[in-house]
């Protein structure tokens, strides 16, 4: 990130090609929508380069980009708050494509048996993680993507025992909910 900051547009490239999957992922699990996890990837390495002179070299740059990413994420949520989601079986298509989200989602595996026990179980875990409370979500979320605990406290605002606290209640929650679906023994 210093050397971007210096005026080296390669290091940006570099910076793309190492962030990019894995903030794409975080996002997504935010969002649940391929399409706009990418409009808020590519705004998230947007407001890397509109704000690379405000990155402190104190920091670590995954902590930064993580936080523009959450922070995006919680923004986009707040502006959808009252609007009407459209469901994951209603055909979503564009011109014409009938499919549903989850069909055209759909990556191939092998065996039909193994891929609809993993489908079983994705769907089940992914229902799991969205009905935790939003900051034990969010905790999880980013502990998923490898975000130390202090990182996750001072991304958050608050300590770092609450963001192992929640760890902790998302953890448990998660456990009795896939307990529940039999998931877990």
């Amino acid at each position: 990130m210093v050397a971007f900051q210096q005026g080296d547009h390669a290091a940006f490239e570099q910076l793309l090609l190492r962030h990019q999957k894995a903030v794409t992922r975080f996002v997504l699990r935010f969002v649940s929508d391929r399409e706009l996890a990418r409009d808020l990837v590519q705004e998230v390495f947007t407001r890397v380069i509109d704000k690379r002179a405000s990155f402190s070299r104190r920091a670590r740059f995954t902590t930064w980009l993580y936080t523009i990413a959450r922070n995006l994420c919680i923004d986009h949520h707040r502006r959808m708050k009252f609007r009407r989601h459209a469901s994951l079986d209603a055909p979503r298509g564009k011109d014409g494509d009938e499919r549903t989200l989850k069909e055209r989602m759909k990556i191939e595996q092998p065996g039909p048996d193994e891929q609809a026990d993993n489908k079983r179980i994705g769907e089940r875990i992914e229902r799991a993680v969205q009905n935790l409370p939003p900051e034990q979500r969010e905790v999880l979320l980013l502990r998923e993507q490898g975000v130390a605990f202090d990182e996750i406290a001072g991304m958050v605002g608050v300590s770092i025992n609450t963001v192992k606290s929640r760890m902790r209640y998302a953890l448990e929650h998660l456990k009795k909910a896939l307990e529940a679906e039999g998931v877990m023994p």
